[in-house]
């Protein structure tokens, strides 16, 4: 089977370089050209327009950082859509909201190929060792055909129904992990403030109730205030909360937290920490 690969930033570098270790041949785009050689390197081949890839693929994956980015590699005449043909599959990994995700749905079956949106749950780590959930949303028989190319990136993957399924099930995942990362930073300030020992508060929470990966692998970067590589950039984590208040809006949902923890990382993302891990939050509570 050909894969095809579009968007190889943080997340589809590295879940594009374990399609080729499970053996499928890869084509591969980029908007930044240089991003492909490591693929190129290891077997794939690099095209010029996201439509080639598409032309030359029987399913071709996108991941996306937005969905302004997602239509421009999908529309117009070197886009995805122009190489799609009846019979073949396209499978967007991009955290978008169900708008653009079901306007993609039917662009894609108008040209007789099949679609499914399939979020995932996961950063920098999880992607590079193939452990990410995969929420995916849409045609069940691209599923069925794709679940061999999704397990290849991923350690469980959920069906869900309808196309926007996926889409509103990521937001509220990442709804939840933008404030669990808000809490941390206040409660470990809180504690620095205090005159505790950082290490013990975090001994404290992986030993109860809120034990988690996420702190477990976060809070002693911040205990240390050190610096924070991106593994999740805090800007992508501000875009998935302004989007899920947005659905949230349109579904008559208050969400008192979410909308005061969205404006914590905006003041962060105003004071530059954008391109930073998500964790960086904890700047601008720490002062």
């Amino acid at each position: 089977m050909n894969i095809g690969f579009v968007g190889l930033g943080i997340m589809g570098s590295a879940m594009a370089a374990n399609l080729l270790k499970a053996g499928y041949q890869l084509t591969v785009w980029n908007r930044s050209p240089e991003k492909c050689e490591p693929l190129v390197a290891s077997g794939a081949k690099a095209v010029t327009t996201p439509r080639q890839v598409a032309e030359t693929s029987d399913i071709v994956c996108a991941m996306m950082a937005t969905p302004q980015a997602v239509m421009a590699v999908r529309d117009g005449a070197d886009g995805i859509l122009a190489g799609m043909a009846p019979g073949k599959g396209y499978l967007d990994f991009s955290t978008i909201d169900l708008e653009t995700s079901k306007e993609t749905a039917r662009l894609a079956r108008e040209r007789g190929a099949l679609f499914l949106e399939a979020p995932v749950a996961g950063s920098r780590k999880p992607a590079e060792d193939a452990t990410l959930t995969i929420m995916a949303a849409g045609d069940r028989a691209l599923f069925d055909t794709a679940l061999p190319v999704m397990e290849a990136m991923g350690k469980k993957i959920l069906f869900l129904g309808e196309v926007g399924n996926a889409a509103r099930m990521k937001l509220a995942n990442n709804l939840i992990m933008g404030g669990m990362m808000a809490s941390l930073a206040e409660g470990m300030a809180l504690a620095a403030r205090s005159g505790l020992d950082l290490s013990q508060l975090l001994e404290v929470l992986d030993s109860g109730a809120m034990s988690n990966p996420m702190f477990r692998l976060k809070g002693p970067a911040i205990a240390a205030n050190a610096e924070f590589p991106p593994a999740f950039p805090l800007k992508h984590m501000q875009k998935d909360l302004r989007l899920a208040l947005r659905l949230a809006e349109e579904v008559c949902q208050p969400l008192f937290v979410a909308a005061t923890v969205n404006e914590l990382y905006k003041g962060a993302l105003a004071s530059g920490l954008g391109d930073s891990d998500f964790a960086a939050v904890s700047r601008l509570v720490r002062g």
